[in-house]
């Protein structure tokens, strides 16, 4: 699982079409809209996308300050967590840095695509010590400390 993504609750009207839509014995029509070989192509053209050094450095580096045992890490990190996020994390920040690059028309992902991702990418993978439990400090407010 590589992000993770808040949704909130659906309106009311909402609600009632989901509850009606999948209580009954209805069998709602289904569309294709991407083939497997077209969502493969996509999954090939990201892995492709060039990285800067630079990029991939600030995406690495940015998850070891969340290790709150390591030699990099912040310092909020090792007032704050107890666990900070692995290697999935740096990689998948620079896949969905490419992703964001590619959807904003831009041919290589920058440190700001690597920021923009960073909030669902590392949310799920920090745990808060007791200390930030009590302090009411979210995970989210760490992240964008971090950055």
């Amino acid at each position: 699982f590589m992000f993770n993504i808040e949704l909130g609750y659906p309106s009311y009207q909402e609600e009632l079409n989901i509850v009606k839509n999948t209580t009954s014995d209805r069998k709602p029509t289904v569309r294709k809209v991407l083939h497997a070989a077209d969502i493969q192509a996509y999954q090939a053209l990201v892995r492709r996308v060039p990285v800067a050094d630079n990029v991939v450095e600030y995406a690495v580096s940015l998850v070891h300050k969340t290790r709150p045992q390591g030699e990099r890490a912040a310092p909020r990190a090792k007032q704050l967590l107890e666990w900070g996020a692995g290697p999935r994390a740096s990689q998948y920040l620079v896949v969905a840095a490419k992703c964001n690059a590619l959807l904003s028309g831009k041919y290589s992902p920058d440190i700001e695509d690597v920021r923009a991702v960073a909030l669902p990418i590392l949310r799920h993978r920090l745990v808060r010590n007791f200390k930030a439990e009590a302090e009411g400090v979210t995970v989210e407010q760490i992240v964008k400390e971090l950055l």
